[in-house]
Parts: C-alpha cells; sequence; structure tokens
C-alpha cells in the first residue's frame, strides 16, 4: 500500500505559498527493507517551486503591472491634448497677426494710408514714418512673414506632420525663439512709440505687441521652465541681435518724429492774391447750390493752392469747413463736423456724396457736381 504523508498546518501554510511548475511532477521511489518485512512505503515527493512571495502579492503585481501602464496612457493622452491645444491658440494668435500684417503691407505697397483716428496724433504719423522700414523693407511685410512662420509651424506640431526630419520637441524650440524675437521687436517698438512719437496713439502698434507677447507666453509655458533654463543663453542671444538690429537700422534716422511732440501752432488766416474768372465765380455758386463742401487746415499748403485756383472772389463763395478753428499742437482733435467725415487728408471735397482727396482741377469738379459754364 502506498499512502501520502500528511501534512501539518504549517506545512499547509508553506504550500499555499509556492506554486506548482509547468512540468508534472515526478514520483521518486525508496523502499527501506527492514528486518521484519515491512511493506514498503512509497513517498509522493513534490517538486515544489518557492518564491518570496504568494499568489496574493502575484495578483497584487499583476495588477499593478496593468494599472501603471493605464496611468501612463491617460497621462499621455492628457499631455498630448494639452499640447494640440497651445498649438491650436498659437495657430489662431497668428492668423490674427496675419490679418493685421496683411492689411498694413498692402496699404504700404499701394501707397495708401490706414483707417484710423485722425486727429493731432494719428496712427498715420507712426505707420508712415522712418521707423517703419527696417533696411528699406516694410516692417508689416516682415510681420507677415513672422506670423505666417508661427502659424504654420503651429498647425504641422499640431497634425504631427513636421517637415525636414524635425522632431516635436525641435519644433516647440523653433517657436519659442521665434515668439522671443518678435516679443523683443514688440517691446522696442513700444519704446519707440513712447519716446519718438509722444502723444501719440496707435492701435495697430498696440494690437501687434499684445499678439507677440501672447504667442511667446503661449510658447514659454509649452516648453516649460526647466527646458527654457537650458537655452536661456540662446534667448538672450537671440533677443540681443533683435535689438541691435533695430537700433543699427534706426540709428542714422532724422530726429523729425520726435521734434512733432513740440508742435504748436496758433490758427493764421491767409491771403488770397489771384483774381477770379467768370468760370471759377459760376462754379463756386454752383458748388454752393448743390452744397458740396470743402475741408482743409489752415496750415495745408494744398489747401490755400485749391483757394487760389477759385481766386479771392470766388473763395468766399465756397463752403469751406476749417477742421482746425482754434489752432494746431500735438494732441489736438478736429472739430465734429471733419472727424464724423472719415477724411483721409487735405483738402479734401465732399460733392452729392462723393468724396475727392487732394486738389482738384476746377475742370474736374465742374464735372463731378454736374455744372456746365454757359459764357
Amino acid at each position: 500500500m502506498a499512502s501520502f504523508i500528511g501534512l501539518s498546518a504549517s506545512q499547509t501554510q508553506f504550500l499555499y505559498r509556492c506554486s506548482l511548475p509547468i512540468s508534472s511532477p515526478a514520483f521518486v521511489s525508496s523502499s527501506v527493507h527492514l528486518k521484519k518485512q515491512t511493506p514498503v512505503r512509497r513517498f509522493l515527493v513534490l517538486p515544489i517551486k518557492c518564491s518570496s512571495s504568494g499568489p496574493s502579492q502575484d495578483t497584487e503585481s499583476e495588477a499593478e503591472t496593468t494599472s501603471v501602464p493605464s496611468s501612463s496612457s491617460s497621462s499621455f493622452s492628457s499631455s498630448l491634448a494639452s499640447s494640440n491645444s497651445t498649438y491650436n491658440w498659437r495657430a489662431g494668435i497668428g492668423v490674427v497677426g496675419i490679418i493685421e500684417t496683411a492689411y498694413l503691407t498692402y496699404l504700404k505697397l499701394s501707397g495708401s494710408d490706414a483707417f484710423c483716428p485722425l486727429g493731432g496724433g494719428s496712427c498715420g504719423d507712426v505707420l508712415n514714418s522712418d521707423y517703419a522700414f527696417i533696411f528699406g523693407v516694410p516692417l508689416p511685410l516682415l510681420g507677415l512673414i513672422a506670423y505666417g512662420f508661427v502659424t504654420t509651424l503651429s498647425l504641422q506640431l499640431s497634425a504631427k506632420n513636421l517637415p525636414f526630419g524635425i522632431n516635436e520637441k525641435t519644433g516647440r524650440f523653433l517657436l519659442l525663439g521665434s515668439t522671443t524675437s518678435m516679443a523683443t521687436a514688440s517691446a522696442y517698438f513700444l519704446y519707440i512709440l513712447s519716446t519718438k512719437f509722444a502723444g501719440t496713439s496707435c492701435s495697430y502698434c498696440l494690437v501687434s505687441a499684445l499678439l507677440s507677447f501672447s504667442l511667446f507666453f503661449i510658447s514659454l509655458k509649452d516648453v516649460g521652465l526647466q527646458e527654457v533654463q537650458k537655452v536661456v543663453g540662446l534667448q538672450v542671444c537671440m533677443a540681443s541681435l533683435v535689438f541691435a538690429t533695430l537700433s543699427t537700422s534706426y540709428s542714422n534716422l532724422p530726429s523729425a518724429p520726435s521734434s512733432q511732440a513740440n508742435i504748436d501752432l496758433p490758427y493764421f488766416t491767409t491771403e488770397i492774391t489771384k483774381e477770379s474768372t467768370p468760370f471759377a465765380l459760376s462754379l463756386a455758386r454752383h458748388l454752393h447750390s448743390i452744397g458740396a463742401q470743402m475741408y482743409g487746415a489752415f496750415w495745408c499748403s494744398h489747401c490755400l493752392e485749391q483757394k487760389e485756383m477759385f481766386g479771392r472772389e470766388a473763395a468766399k463763395l465756397l463752403d469751406y469747413i476749417e477742421c482746425f478753428p482754434d489752432g494746431y499742437k500735438t494732441g489736438t482733435k478736429m472739430i465734429k463736423a471733419c472727424a464724423d467725415a472719415n477724411l483721409e487728408g487735405f483738402p479734401t471735397w465732399v460733392i452729392n456724396g462723393q468724396v475727392l482727396s487732394g486738389e482738384m482741377e476746377l475742370e474736374k469738379l465742374a464735372e463731378v457736381s454736374g455744372f456746365q459754364f454757359n459764357e
């Protein structure tokens, strides 16, 4: 007969913490020959493989192994969503910058004036000054290129489709470098605006500065403080290079813009010396009868030349509106009638709802107003 070895409670506990190997257990027989022909006892030897931890710990280990990738995957997904969000924000801000700089670039290339509130110190003084160029290149055009680069790279990072084998980390640092340069340039231009154009407001300049600083801070947050510390020296060098380039470009500019802050012209009248012709007199009466108006300023030489075309007697018949009847100095605003007319320059004619800017030949005024001269 064969019997199994009985197991005590402690041995049972020991077996609970052990695991059987995959292979089948082997039975080893051993016989002990006693003097009285004692029956052979066969012992079941269980090959066991012990470990320092039991099934419960194995279960916990499996649970931990399962939960760690899950937690890591969740963290990665959250980080990815956050990165895409910052890329989209940068792209959106960049589009606004593209629209603004594209408009200003068009005005520069076409020679037109920007639409902005007119007054003693308008944004046109800034946009049409020598400070609106860098080494002869229109500043809005450079801004258009910068905003376009930031927008394009942000969209490519969001789509995980970077060119030239650039990885995401390098793309982030490129954005940080670009926005650092833009923010430095904006800070420099704000300094120019406050020192060279004192008392002058420029809404386009302020909007561009706001966009540039927003892009910079978003890029700074996206890269992270620890990563930024590794390249802080490079960022300082880039900012210094931008500052030096702008300073060199503007070092030889005349000081005219700064002197604009000291303009103070009291109102004065001008005398018209030319005698009016019959045609000029008839045209002036016709313009008055249909309500045609001429807007001008006492210091405007073109306004004086326009009146000289009519002559002394005819000029008195015109419905002339002086936009600065109390004189002109920095910060002086035009009277309400001129401001409501959305003037782009002086002189300006408004005839039958049609706006004509600049000096007009008498024949042109007659044609626009429908005047026919009968000698």
